[in-house]
């Protein structure tokens, strides 16, 4: 019951300091926003995951693969192929980093 209330509180503080951004955002004219390095790459990275995903779909759909439904991991159940996705993502900078140094080096 106690932590139902906490939890409501915090929702409520959160809601109004949303809020209070948006009218200050909103009333302060000539400010431009700026896109920060890290804002960049979390872009990028869903984007890519986004597309790795699709075409993880559309192949297992294509070959008619069995997938489980939900993949525990950490006590939380998530998509085996938006997992994958994600994996395969933040693996791929890294992977064309080796792949460059391997062939200037040739």
């Amino acid at each position: 019951m106690v932590y139902g209330w906490i939890f409501g509180l915090l929702i409520l503080v959160g809601v109004s300091l949303w809020f209070r951004v948006r009218l200050r955002r909103d009333t302060v004219s000539g400010v431009e926003t700026t896109v920060s390095p890290l804002s960049l790459a979390v872009q990028e990275l869903v984007a890519t995951a986004g597309g790795v995903y699709l075409a993880i779909v559309a192949l297992t759909s294509f070959l008619k693969l069995e997938t489980p439904d939900k993949v525990t991991l950490l006590q939380a159940s998530v998509d085996p192929l938006a997992l994958t996705a994600i994996g395969l993502a933040l693996v791929q900078p890294i992977v064309i980093r080796i792949y460059h140094k391997f062939k200037s080096s040739r």
